[in-house]
């Protein structure tokens, strides 16, 4: 069992090119008329400019566990934490912030273009949008199978780990990718319902602007947070629990059945 670990990487590839297929197919699609290019072209543009501070923030913290877990790692030989446990932290955050980097990329250009193909019927409109949605489905189970394969490939058969010291350090891949999705989930909600109230209250009360009109600026700002905080904060979220999901199992299969480790390791994996 323990020599499959290969499909993994079979699956990882799978996924990644379907994802990548979608995303191509998605893209064919026409944005339709000027107006609907340019409301979209604000809200690519206004997600865009949230990540990249919302990353640039992400990062500094990340930086600081990163040190502080190199510290403790080499500080005390590997007794007290894996010397690849900071590695591992850093891994899972990238990979996760990636997941729902990807997701929020193929959003921003499929809005106006599951709106346009809606003018021809609910059907059409409907296979963008799912097609859309599953660039970040498949994307996040690719991006956790190849990073968990490519983690046990080094420990196994290049650093020679044993089955416990494995799920150990990668175990850590749950610290680094829900580090993320907290940031990325927390935030982008709390972005999205100022936002959300915002417009609301400036919209409707004060200069009796009807809801979701793109007279309002705040609702530019609405949809910003909806892309950033569901979408984005939705797939860092979804990265932690799939691949913690994963990792969990198999640190369980090695506690359980220690006579047979790296089967019972493998099996999740599988």
């Amino acid at each position: 069992m323990e020599d499959l670990f290969w499909i993994g990487f079979v699956g990882a590839a799978i996924a990644l090119l379907f994802a990548w297929l979608q995303r191509s197919r998605v893209m064919s699609f026409s944005e339709g008329n000027e107006k609907m290019r340019k409301i979209a072209a604000s809200i690519r543009e206004g997600a865009n400019a949230y990540l990249k501070h919302q990353y640039t923030t992400v990062f500094k913290v990340f930086l600081v566990v990163f040190i502080l877990l190199l510290i403790i790692a080499f500080g005390s030989g590997g007794k007290m934490l894996s010397q690849f446990t900071p590695f591992a932290f850093l891994t899972g955050g990238i990979w996760s912030m990636l997941a729902g980097f990807i997701g929020m990329k193929i959003a921003t250009a499929s809005n106006c273009r599951t709106a346009n193909a809606c003018q021809e019927g609910l059907n059409r409109g409907l296979r963008v949008a799912f097609s859309a949605g599953s660039v970040m489905g498949f994307t996040v189970v690719g991006l956790g199978l190849l990073d968990i394969s490519v983690w046990f490939f080094l420990l196994r058969f290049v650093f020679k780990l044993e089955a416990s010291a494995i799920t150990s350090a990668m175990l850590t891949f749950g610290m680094g990718a829900s580090s993320m999705a907290l940031f990325a989930r927390v935030g982008g909600g709390i972005f999205t319902k100022a936002a959300d109230v915002g417009a609301d209250l400036v919209g409707k009360v004060e200069a009796g602007i009807p809801a979701d009109d793109p007279r309002n600026p705040a609702v530019i700002a609405d949809n910003v947070g909806d892309n950033v905080g569901d979408v984005a904060g939705m797939g860092a979220d979804l990265y932690e629990s799939y691949v913690g999901s994963i990792i969990s199992a198999s640190a369980l299969g090695v506690a359980a059945f220690s006579d047979q480790a790296f089967k019972a390791m493998a099996i999740p994996m599988v």
